[in-house]
Order: structure tokens, then C-alpha cells, then sequence
């Protein structure tokens, strides 16, 4: 992997570890793993009367970029609903070059992994476990 990749910014968002850990009671939770690098993400939300995120954790077993993108995640992702963590996911897809466009903070710091198709996943996968947790 080239220096790159893991750049200051992605560097800080994991070390941040904003979100970090378990809910004591969480409306939902889901779990996502990645069996081709052995990453998993656990995510738990609480819900409030309208649907929108009120409280998320996260646990991460896996690299540095899925350990920052679950952060960056938990971040902003609170007072979202379902439509607004999907706006977030095609954030980011457009920072790893999966969609066309400019990135936006702080999902932009993954834009060194456009260039690593195989890591892409790793960043993605902390949005796969929230959809499935808001489904």
C-alpha cells in the first residue's frame, strides 16, 4: 500500500475513534463483515419518534480505513434519517471513485482510495451495516 493511502486525514479521522464503541440499548444494530479482508463493523442506532438517527456506535475490527470511514460516519450521521445516510454513502462512493462528482467533508480524505479498488470495500462497508440496521 502506498503512503498515500494512509494520509493524515485518514490517519486522524481513525484515531478520532468519534462513535467508537457499543449503545447499552440500542433501537437496531447490525453487523457486516467483509470476508475477503476480515473486517467487521457493528453498528447500533437509536431511533427517535421520527426515524432519524438520535444516538450510533460503532465497533470496528478491521483496517485503519474502515476504522476512519466508521468514524467519519458517526461523525454527521446523527439527526439522519434512511434518505440522509443515503446521500452520505454516494458521499463517499464519489470520494473512492465509484461515482462521478466531488466529495464532500469529511468523506473527501478517502479520495487516495479511488485509486485502490481492492480498499474501497473497507471504506463502504461501515455504510453497509447501517443500511442494514435502518432497514
Amino acid at each position: 500500500m502506498s503512503d498515500e493511502l494512509y494520509q493524515t486525514r485518514i490517519v486522524a479521522l481513525a484515531k478520532s475513534k468519534t462513535g467508537a464503541g457499543r449503545l447499552a440499548a440500542p433501537t437496531k444494530s447490525a453487523r457486516r463483515d467483509n470476508p475477503l479482508c476480515g473486517d467487521r463493523v457493528t453498528i447500533d442506532v437509536k431511533l427517535d419518534d421520527t426515524g432519524r438517527i438520535a444516538e450510533i456506535a460503532h465497533q470496528v475490527r478491521g483496517c485503519l480505513l474502515c476504522q476512519a470511514s466508521a468514524a467519519a460516519l458517526a461523525s454527521i450521521a446523527v439527526g439522519r434519517d434512511a434518505a440522509g445516510i443515503t446521500e452520505l454513502r454516494h458521499d463517499a462512493e464519489r470520494a473512492v471513485g465509484r461515482e462521478a462528482g466531488k466529495a464532500h467533508e469529511p468523506f473527501d480524505a478517502f479520495e487516495p482510495v479511488a485509486a485502490h479498488k481492492s480498499r474501497q470495500e473497507c471504506v463502504l462497508l461501515p455504510f453497509e451495516a447501517l443500511k442494514d440496521a435502518l432497514s
